[in-house]
């Protein structure tokens, strides 16, 4: 039995998976803040998920965890997760003192890349880019059946390439970036609801006719596209799996992404030439993406992907 986990905001995920990667069981508890929070939810995410499956932590045959932030996977260390209040924490090294068994600790998004490329029964010599759509904007790459990190680690970052220079100020200190134009945090900011779903909010007024909220969809999905795009000139990857919490709208998204692609064929022989819209389809719905992904990395160490990783 492999283990995955998937560190989220407010959650934490948990799952077994089987040799095959099939899902023998599944934990969720909330997710604790800061150092010590975070540590110990994710330890009793484990234990819970023990003892769901009639183990101990250490009859595990390997722990993999995906993180928010930036992660170094070959020492478990994890700087820049802020939402969870962690900067310069030894993940790997804590949770393995509490479990008493080696711990690999993966970038959240590279987690769900590999995690999808499984589920949706990809394998080498294919690739895939996993655009991860929430409260910001990132992607994950698998490269002929391998997980591709870069040089430092920051390979589909595509979240913080700016595309307008005069635009709003990111938090990596740029403006304009495309987190800024094609995420959850850019339509709460151009649609300020209030509600905890503000993409659901934006689709559903713009479906009955509101003018503005038409206005603010259509630059969203023209940016998800943009997003789409970027990946496939850049890596020229056979398929981009969206993925997150704003595909939780479904078909809809896909939809007016296709429409935007679509588009983009008629006007730039080109751009048909490379197919685009047959390259995107959504994330598979219902499943742990992201903690199956981790439990694959695990089943590895922490040394998965170290080919990958070119000297600066």
């Amino acid at each position: 039995m492999r283990v995955g986990v998937d560190i989220g905001g407010t959650k934490t995920e948990a799952v077994a998976i089987d040799a095959a990667g099939a899902v023998l069981g599944e934990v969720r508890v909330s997710t604790g803040f800061g150092a010590d929070g975070v540590v110990t939810s994710t330890v009793d995410a484990l234990h819970r998920l023990a003892d769901a499956v009639g183990v101990t932590p250490r009859g595990f045959e390997s722990i993999g965890v995906g993180v928010p932030g930036a992660v170094d996977p070959l020492s478990g260390r994890v700087t820049h997760a802020v939402n969870l209040g962690l900067d310069g924490l030894d993940l790997g090294t804590e949770l393995a003192a509490r479990l008493g068994a080696p711990v690999s600790i993966e970038n959240d998004v590279n987690a769900a890349a590999l995690g999808a490329f499984h589920l949706l029964g990809r394998s080498a010599p294919s690739s895939m880019a996993y655009l991860n759509l929430g409260t910001g904007l990132a992607a994950g790459l698998v490269l002929a059946g391998r997980l591709w990190r870069g040089s430092r680690g920051t390979a589909g970052e595509i979240g913080h390439i700016p595309v307008d220079p005069a635009g709003p100020l990111c938090s990596c200190g740029q403006r304009g970036c495309l987190e800024m134009v094609a995420s959850g945090s850019a339509v709460a900011r151009l649609w300020p609801t209030g509600t905890s779903h503000p993409v659901r909010s934006l689709f559903e007024a713009a479906d009955t006719g509101d003018v503005l909220a038409i206005e603010v969809r259509e630059r969203f999905v023209d940016n998800v596209a943009s997003a789409v795009r970027v990946l496939v000139l850049t890596v020229d990857v056979d398929d981009v799996v969206i993925g997150g919490g704003i595909t939780s709208l479904g078909d809809p998204l896909l939809a007016a992404v296709h429409a935007v692609l679509r588009r983009w064929a008629v006007e730039s022989a080109f751009l048909a030439s490379l197919e685009l819209p047959d390259r995107v389809r959504l994330a598979p719905g219902g499943l742990p993406v992201a903690a199956v992904g981790a439990a694959l990395i695990g089943s590895t160490g922490t040394e998965t992907g170290a080919a990958e990783r070119k000297p600066a």
